[in-house]
């Protein structure tokens, strides 16, 4: 009889983060899954419980994998740890918070979702990173007559900051023929679904839909003119790849995590929390087709790094490199 095939390596991806919630933390799991699929036995875990599930752990979120990182790392002292940083580890958690900090120092291997998520790390994190920038499957529809002007898509939070968004919507509501914009989002702050719902009721040209199916919200980016992406923390939005891969350009705050994917001199930013910069910037979309198109033309030169094929390469690099790194 042949030999049977080696055990293929066990992998535990830790997000906190699941299915129910729709975000971009468990897109991100779910994907980095399917893709190892066919070269690690890979399960997703809300938490590692210290059961032995697991030769290699991803971990993402640094703050909030803190306790499966630390149960790891005792119970393996050499064992592979690849830390998965997000928008608010990068931009808060890890300047205030010494568990977020902990959890880097475990970690074999550091992942930053854009080109310049580790800018902000001290050197001895620098060495141990890489960037693992995500994708998204292209997706392409025909408009409809009930598709909006622009889609903002964020759970509500701080962190997306939807208050500039309805602040921008009522500035444009003003307008002899305001842009539609429709907005998807679970509200995770009772207060801010509140002040949606005003925002709904003073701008007619506004939806908030609440939160969708993947499907649906993917449907309604690929059948926008534009995304609009207000936040102030981003790790590498799933959603601004999403557009991308849709050929919907994005309208984008000016921060690393979108300077990230879609760089430096892109023309389509606002400064961040500016809602009346965000504002001008939506009316010269819809009346100025050049500077739409120009804008269009930029992401689509960005297009080619959100494709499946280099993620799914580079997330195989990167567990085959922790399991080469283990001692004998």
């Amino acid at each position: 009889m042949p030999d049977a095939p080696p055990p293929m390596p066990r992998v535990c991806i830790v997000s906190p983060a699941l299915a129910a919630s729709n975000n971009g933390n468990w897109q991100t799991a779910s994907r980095w899954q399917r893709f190892l699929a066919p070269v690690c036995a890979a399960e997703i875990r809300a938490a590692w419980q210290g059961d032995d599930d697991g030769e290699v752990l991803i971990a993402l979120h640094a703050r909030r994998s803190a306790d499966s990182i630390e149960r790891f790392r005792e119970r393996w002292p050499d064992g592979p740890i690849a830390l998965v940083l997000t928008g608010t580890d990068l931009y808060r958690d890890l300047d205030s918070d010494a568990r977020a900090r902990h959890s880097l120092e475990c970690a074999s291997a550091i992942v930053v979702l854009h080109e310049r998520g580790a800018d902000g790390l001290d050197a001895a994190s620098r060495v141990r990173s890489r960037v693992i920038v995500q994708s998204a499957s292209a997706l392409f529809v025909q408009r409809s007559p009930g598709d909006a002007d622009f889609v903002a898509v964020g759970h509500l939070r701080p962190e997306k900051d939807p208050q500039t968004l309805w602040a921008a919507a009522r500035l444009l509501a003003a307008d002899a023929r305001p842009a539609t914009i429709a907005h998807i989002g679970g509200a995770l702050d009772a207060a801010l679904g509140d002040a949606a719902r005003a925002a709904m009721a003073s701008c007619p040209a506004y939806r908030w839909l609440g939160a969708l199916p993947h499907a649906r919200t993917r449907r309604a980016i690929a059948g926008a003119l534009a995304l609009v992406h207000p936040s102030r923390i981003e790790g590498g939005a799933n959603v601004v790849i999403e557009a991308v891969r849709s050929r919907v350009p994005v309208l984008a705050s000016r921060i690393d995590g979108n300077r990230g994917l879609l760089g430096a001199d892109y023309d389509g930013y606002f400064p961040a929390g500016d809602a009346a910069s965000l504002a001008a910037l939506m009316r010269r979309f819809v009346r100025d087709a050049a500077f739409a198109s120009h804008l269009a033309a930029q992401c689509a030169r960005r297009e080619p790094l959100f494709r499946p094929a280099a993620e799914r390469r580079a997330v195989r690099a990167l567990v085959s490199d922790l399991l080469a790194a283990v001692p004998l």
